[in-house]
């Protein structure tokens, strides 16, 4: 009942479309006997493309290019399952592999800013890069530790996911701005539920004003659900209708009030 119910939510409708393209390339994988691990690089190289694309402002060439290397990201598991060859070093080639690719894309930006003469946004860049590694690696550490620290709301489809809006519409200052909230939000997540399981205390309330806050801002709520689909309109709303001048976003034509007010123009 409770899978049905996911499928109806907004998030879960719009996986449920994309599954059926998917699942024909994982059955062709499958009938090639494609090795996982060599789907998994495959994407990775892939994305590199996608971080040259924006080094160089070409971001709907990027946008596409990071459709074709997470269909490779996303079927290599399945891959592995179908084929029966999933292994413990196959996660973890997965994992790293992932983490390279996260930080080609946000490289990227990086150098698109530093060429540009944005200090201030290869800054965010910079952040957002450092607190999306910290999302990952405070996950792993903390598993170490004790059994489950999947908390937070921004992981890595939701990164990459905002990565390919911000590419699509030219908004990739309310992506970055968004992705650093989020992500130290994550961390903290994760640091403060290992502190609560390590030290046998409770889990925050869900009850009551205060309980709604936790359940906002100590995320546990799993993909495809009314919560979820609340964050993630909530995002795309401020990303879509937060003008890009109001952001000083380096690619945008002009900097409006903000950039008057804050000497962000170049």
């Amino acid at each position: 009942m409770a899978s049905s119910r996911s499928r109806l939510t907004f998030t879960g409708i719009i996986g449920t479309i994309c599954w059926f393209p998917l699942n024909a390339i994982i059955a062709v994988c499958v009938a090639l006997r494609i090795h996982p691990n060599v789907l998994t690089l495959i994407g990775v190289i892939i994305n590199v493309g996608a971080a040259w694309a924006l080094a160089r402002q070409r971001f709907v060439l990027a946008g596409v290019v990071m459709i074709v290397a997470n269909i490779f990201d996303f079927i290599d598991g399945k891959v592995a399952f179908k084929l029966h060859l999933e292994s413990r070093f196959g996660a973890f080639w997965d994992s790293t592999l992932d983490r390279f690719s996260d930080l080609a894309l946000i490289t990227g930006l990086i150098l698109l800013y530093s060429k540009m003469g944005r200090t201030d946004y290869v800054l965010v860049a910079s952040l957002t890069l450092i607190f999306s590694i910290m999302t990952s690696y405070a996950r792993a550490r903390a598993e170490s530790l004790i059994k489950k620290c999947k908390v937070g709301f921004m992981e890595r489809p939701e990164r990459i996911v905002l990565f390919m809006i911000g590419a699509f519409t030219n908004r990739f200052a309310g992506v970055l701005w968004v992705i650093l909230v989020l992500s130290v939000l994550a961390v903290a997540n994760r640091i403060y539920l290992t502190y609560l399981v390590l030290n046998d205390r409770p889990m925050p309330s869900h009850e009551g004003l205060s309980g709604a806050f936790n359940r906002a801002f100590f995320w546990t709520d799993e993909r495809t659900t009314i919560p979820y689909d609340i964050w993630v309109i909530a995002i795309l709303a401020f990303v879509w209708l937060t003008p890009p001048v109001w952001l000083a976003d380096p690619t945008a034509s002009g900097y409006g009030l903000a950039g008057t007010l804050f000497g962000l123009g170049r």
